[in-house]
């Protein structure tokens, strides 16, 4: 992307911010993007300038833990990873300490889109993943579910995959009028299973670089809503490890694999760096307090609000 795209970009998203200033309420969504295996190093020095226009009008933590202090014994996984950041609660309560997922406790600890639709019935939820356990285990409540499986994972067919995955969240935004949407993508870690997880390695910040321009894809897709003036959206962006090596495995004690990084975005964003400790388990959090869902002492969630403005 040269500079005046990239100018241009940037001028987009500016425009789209001021849109939701004003006296008049705005209607409150959120779009949580996930990108599977992402250094925040690597995200550093990689091309993304989605990500990168997100951060600048939004809150950034590029220390963000994927493991709490009161429980460390989940493996540094997928599985346990997702779950808790899209349940807001660590593996020793949600259940899920690796990828096969053997004893999950989703019913005492489910997704957020469950919480979402308990308090508001008639809010809408979508799902879109490449990576088929997120839609069979966790987001099982979602009313739209795609799941875009990639069964031979060769770099460029994974990458089309994804682009297409892309494509029909981006339409699926532009044309209904879901409150909550998750899209996660899987070949950033992929490449660093297969080249290594490195700042220094080109195909593993090439694959963080196309997952910006599907990232781009999404958000394109949002803010040419018809209705998107009116709405008040808030774009989380995360990860649910890091890796070293080619591994991310028994990381527990690992700064590479367990220091991630989150985006808050959006007009109700604050600006700058998050300066508190924050966890992956405070995504929930964030998306249900944005949508006005009161958090309730009974559910025993783990995460916090961050990155939002002070009301």
């Amino acid at each position: 992307m040269n500079k005046l795209a990239q100018y241009l970009l940037v001028a987009f998203v500016v425009i789209g911010v001021s849109f939701c200033r004003g006296d008049e309420p705005r209607t409150k969504k959120v779009l949580i993007i996930g990108i599977d295996g992402v250094r925040p190093d690597a995200l550093d020095v990689a091309k993304t300038p989605y990500l990168d226009a997100l951060i600048k009008f939004g809150a950034f933590a590029d220390t963000t833990q994927i493991l709490g202090r009161r429980y460390q014994r989940s493996d540094t996984v997928s599985g346990p990873g997702w779950s808790s950041i899209l349940t807001g609660v660590w593996a020793d309560k949600h259940g899920v300490h690796g990828n096969k997922f053997r004893r999950p406790k989703f019913k005492s600890y489910p997704h957020f889109f469950r919480r979402l639709k308990r308090a508001k019935p008639k809010a809408r939820t979508a799902s879109f993943v490449s990576w088929k356990p997120i839609a069979d285990k966790i987001v099982q409540s979602a009313d739209v579910s795609v799941v875009k499986s990639v069964k031979n994972k060769k770099a460029g067919e994974y990458a089309q995959a994804e682009m297409e995955l892309a494509e029909e969240a981006a339409q699926f935004l532009r044309e209904d009028d879901a409150a909550a949407v998750f899209v996660y993508f899987g070949l950033v870690d992929s490449m660093g299973h297969a080249k290594g997880f490195h700042p220094g390695v080109k195909e593993y910040l090439g694959a963080i670089h196309w997952s910006d321009r599907c990232v781009g894809k999404v958000l394109l897709g949002m803010k040419s809503r018809k209705t998107y003036a009116k709405e008040d959206w808030l774009v989380l962006v995360c990860t649910d490890h890091g890796g070293r090596g080619t591994s991310h495995h028994n990381g527990q004690n690992i700064p590479e694999i367990c220091t991630v990084f989150l985006i808050v975005s959006g007009p109700s964003a604050a600006r700058g760096k998050i300066r508190e400790k924050t966890y992956i388990v405070d995504v929930a959090v964030t998306a249900l307090t944005h949508l006005g869902v009161p958090i309730e002492k009974s559910w025993k969630l783990d995460g916090k609000v961050v990155g939002l403005k002070k009301r």
